[in-house]
């Protein structure tokens, strides 16, 4: 079966197509089958690519982002995903929120990070402009992620 991941951020441009993207390229690499997507909990951004910054940082590790488009968190997904992942605590709070009575699950993405790691919450490159770092923490977290599922 397949499973049904939403990644959530705040614009979805920087960090929710990051960890869509990352997660997309390790599980193929792992021959696990996902169905994935990403949103924002805010409307600024909807219908535009992720930011070109974070697309370039991608692409530099070969995760190649140019083809996605920033949509807003529907009350729908919580009944089309399995699994909704926020980047940080307030997206966290909104998405619960909105969640209805029975809706998928809905996790912070550091919950995968590696144990001992510190991370509460995926820091937004938009604003501290470390995008290798943003990666580098949505590489771990994926990888964190995967292996729960492969469990």
């Amino acid at each position: 079966m397949t499973q049904r991941i939403l990644f959530v951020c705040l614009g979805n441009i920087c960090r929710s197509p990051s960890a869509e993207g990352v997660v997309r390229v390790k599980a193929a690499q792992r021959g696990i089958n996902l169905d994935l997507d990403s949103a924002g909990t805010g409307d600024w951004h909807a219908g535009e690519p992720p930011y070109g910054p974070m697309q370039n940082a991608a692409k530099a590790r070969g995760y190649d982002l140019s083809e996605l488009r920033a949509r807003v968190v529907r009350v729908e997904d919580f009944g089309d995903f399995d699994l909704i992942v926020a980047m940080d605590a307030d997206n966290m709070a909104n998405l619960r929120r909105m969640r209805p009575e029975g809706g998928a699950e809905v996790k912070l993405f550091t919950d995968f990070a590696p144990e001992g790691s510190g991370w509460t919450e995926v820091p937004d490159p938009y604003y501290t402009r470390d995008f290798d770092g943003a990666l580098d923490l949505v590489e771990a977290c994926a990888d964190g992620l995967l292996d729960a599922l492969s469990r």
